[in-house]
This record gives C-alpha cells, sequence and structure tokens, in this order.
C-alpha cells in the first residue's frame, strides 16, 4: 500500500498533546479529519472533470495515520455494482472478482486511494494546517464543556493571568491534578475592591459554560453572583454543611449603582433545632466566621438575619440593623407593607442611598415603604388603600368583561364559519 510520509509525526502529535492538554487520540481525531480535508482540496484541484462534488461527496473516504513509519493513506469504501457510473464510489464486480472470485453485487470493499507523495500539494497542505488548527481548538472546546459541565454553579479557585478590555482572563481546574482552562471574568462580575494583579488567587462562582464556536475563553465567571456568598458560608459553618442550618434568601448588591455606596449582602437563615441559633452559628464566636467570608470578599458588608414564616417579622429582621416599631401588611395578595420606624431610625432602615429597604425588599419579596412613626396616619392610610384597591378591582373586572366579550364575538363567529362550511347545510331549510 502507497503512503504520503509526514516526517515527524509522532513528535508532533506529541507536543500537540502536551501543550493543548489534550489526549494524544483526540489529537490523531483532528489530524486525520484534517488530512481528509486536504484530500479533498487536493481532489478538487484536480477535477478535470469538472465534477460536482456535493457536501457528502466525500463521506465513503478515510484517512488511516501509521504512527510508527510517520505517514498517512487515504482509503475508500466502494460499492460492487454491475455497471459503473461513479468510480469513487462504485467498483465493477469483475474487477473484484479478480482478486476476490467469492465477491459479490452489493458488497462493499475498501481500497487505497493514496494520492503520490509529490502530488499532495502545496495548497493541500495549507487546508490541511487550517483545518488542523480549527479541528484542535474544537477537540478543546469539547473537551472543557464535558469537563466543567456538571461544576457549573460551583466554586473554583481560581488565578489571575492578563486583562483583556475590561475583563479579567483567570485560569481555573476543574480538581486535583487536572490541567488549567481560561475562563473570563467579566467586568459586571467584579468587586471594586479586589485587587486583580497578576497571579493574584481568588475564589470564583463558575456561572456559565458556553457552547458553540465563539473565541475566547468557555467559563464565564463571577465575584459578584450571590452563589458565591452561600458556598462560603457552608464551607465555613458546619451546620450548614450538616443541614442543621438552612440559607432560606440571599439579596446581594456587589456592584452598587453609587461609588459612594460599598457592596453590601443580606442573607436569612433559618433552623428546626430549638437548641442551634442560626445567626449565632453564621457569625461565629467573636466574629470569627463571618470575617472569614468578609475576607474573602474583601471587606464586603454582610448582615446575617433570622427568616421567620411571619412576614411581619421577616420583614422587621430584614431591615436590620434599624429598629422596626410596627410592620403593617397593606395588601398581601400585592405584597404591599409599610414599615413604621421612629424618626431617629428613618435613614438607617433607609440605608444610604436606599440600599437598605432595597436588599431587603429583594430579600423578603414584599415592596417595603419605611413610614416615620410619628407622622403616620393609621386612619388616613387606610381610607387610601381602600380606595387604591377598589379602583384596582374595578379596572380588574373591566379587562374581564371586555375578555369575555371579545371571546364570545369570536366562538361566534367560529360557529357561523362552521355552519357555512357544514356540507348538511341546505338552503331550504332557511326558508
Amino acid at each position: 500500500m502507497s503512503m504520503v510520509t509526514l516526517p515527524g509525526l509522532k513528535e508532533l502529535i506529541e507536543s500537540i498533546s502536551r501543550e493543548r492538554n489534550l489526549p494524544r487520540l483526540a489529537v490523531q481525531s483532528a489530524i486525520r479529519e484534517a488530512l481528509l480535508k486536504g484530500y479533498e482540496r487536493y481532489r478538487r484541484a484536480q477535477n478535470l472533470e469538472r465534477k460536482q462534488f456535493d457536501e457528502d461527496y466525500f463521506e465513503n473516504f478515510e484517512v488511516e495515520l501509521d504512527i510508527e513509519e510517520e505517514g498517512f493513506r487515504v482509503l475508500s469504501t466502494k460499492t460492487i455494482v454491475e455497471k459503473v457510473s461513479n468510480t469513487d464510489h462504485q467498483i465493477s464486480l469483475d474487477e473484484v472478482q479478480l482478486v476476490a472470485p467469492e465477491a459479490q453485487l452489493g458488497d462493499s470493499v475498501v481500497l487505497d486511494v493514496t494520492p503520490d507523495q509529490g502530488e499532495f500539494g502545496r495548497m493541500a497542505a495549507m487546508q490541511t494546517k487550517q483545518v488542523l488548527a480549527q479541528k484542535l481548538r474544537d477537540q478543546q472546546r469539547q473537551m472543557v464543556q464535558e469537563e466543567f459541565q456538571d461544576l457549573e454553579g460551583t466554586v473554583l479557585q481560581a488565578r489571575v493571568l492578563r486583562f483583556e478590555r475590561q475583563s479579567v482572563i483567570l485560569a481555573v481546574s476543574s480538581g486535583f491534578g487536572q490541567p488549567e482552562v481560561e475562563a473570563e471574568l467579566p467586568k459586571r462580575e467584579q468587586l471594586p475592591n479586589d485587587n486583580y494583579r497578576a497571579n493574584a488567587t481568588f475564589k470564583v462562582y463558575l456561572k456559565k459554560v458556553s457552547q458553540g464556536q465563539q473565541r475566547g475563553p468557555q467559563l464565564l465567571v463571577s465575584r459578584a453572583d450571590a452563589g458565591l456568598v452561600v458556598y462560603l458560608f457552608a464551607n465555613e459553618v458546619p451546620e450548614i454543611e450538616d443541614e442543621v442550618v438552612r440559607i432560606v434568601a440571599v439579596a446581594r448588591e456587589a456592584n452598587p449603582p453609587s461609588r459612594y455606596v460599598g457592596p453590601r449582602t443580606k442573607i436569612a437563615v433559618d433552623t428546626l433545632d430549638r437548641d442551634v441559633d442560626p445567626v449565632g452559628a453564621c457569625i461565629g464566636a467573636r466574629g470569627s466566621r463571618i470575617q472569614v467570608v468578609v475576607n474573602e470578599l474583601r471587606g464586603e458588608k454582610i448582615d446575617v438575619i433570622r427568616w421567620s414564616p411571619d412576614p411581619a417579622t421577616y420583614i422587621a429582621n430584614a431591615l436590620s440593623p434599624a429598629r422596626v416599631d410596627e410592620v403593617r401588611l397593606m395588601d398581601p395578595e400585592t405584597r404591599q407593607t409599610h414599615v413604621l420606624v421612629a424618626e431617629d431610625q428613618l435613614s438607617l432602615a433607609i440605608g444610604k442611598e436606599g440600599q437598605n429597604v432595597r436588599l431587603a425588599a429583594r430579600l423578603t419579596g414584599w415592596k417595603i415603604d419605611i413610614k416615620d412613626k410619628a407622622k403616620y396616619d393609621h386612619a388616613g392610610e387606610d381610607a387610601k388603600f381602600i380606595a387604591s384597591r377598589a379602583k384596582y378591582q374595578a379596572e380588574q373586572e373591566e379587562d374581564e368583561d371586555d375578555v369575555d366579550f371579545e371571546e364570545l364575538e369570536t366562538e361566534n363567529e367560529d360557529e357561523l364559519e362552521e355552519e357555512l362550511n357544514n356540507d348538511t347545510f341546505d338552503a331550504e331549510d332557511e326558508e
């Protein structure tokens, strides 16, 4: 069998495998695909008969690598027929029976169609090189996807490699002994207090493993996601890992809308064990546990509050550190509430630029209006709410009436159309 020699093939496979962290079999597969594309390019260039090569024309061709001899062969699987109409896909029965008398019509044979060493020209070699680079990238992307797909929503250790535009490119690994892979930390996922100097290490939350062929890192990581806070507490508080204490909700503002407001997180915790204080367990003795989390998040302010099934109690706790005098659940259906506080607690309850009440609303899922208790008019607010509620219900009823009328009109039209299209419709019946 003839062969096109590729001096240094074995060393090439080893070096690509080492540099790109790919198995040798994956590299060999990429080389075979690239050589097949190069052969296609060679055949198209040699197409003196001007045949029309469809996209799947070369599907019956394959490349066989000979690692030891450092070369490759091109093989073609052909069907045995009586009369040949396409020499690339068919071979005559008479020709095959010269070497295999037992051959029959419809059988398949594999033939060596390797071109001469000199015929596999420069253009085909260039095509092979381009396709190989693409196939190797595809192999890498597929391996990264398979390696990290199950790690979405977990936390990884990362090391800063370089900066691209406003993004930080990090090196992350899926586990002990595994090679590092590049991940992107976009501007919106960074923390304002982080110092992303070269080789600095951080814990990052793996948000997404991208698919497709887009350029750049496939892994999107975050330092601003609430999942990072959950992981850090679960890692630091044994009661959370043992499921004695559970994290019910987290509201985080890692990148506040104003530079005058720092990052802040509120986390609601609960327990079914009467002998355990869930808030105290998360804070630790003299704040030792929560301080570890704060240090990892570069000084981010964290409020740990007790969750409660009673909305009023939960809302009051969520507005910590402000002291709440009364929580009025104005409308449980639309989740609107008025929270009454003393005048000296107003600014604390609202927070700088509204951050405290904003996070409390996000944590509880209620719309919170902070009111000065001394100036609050209970009767007036109730009357306003009743009037507003009545107006809302009237609008809802009007909308329902409109919908019913439209549905009735549509139904009548459908019935009329059905009657007109009915084969049993008789004009004499109308008379």
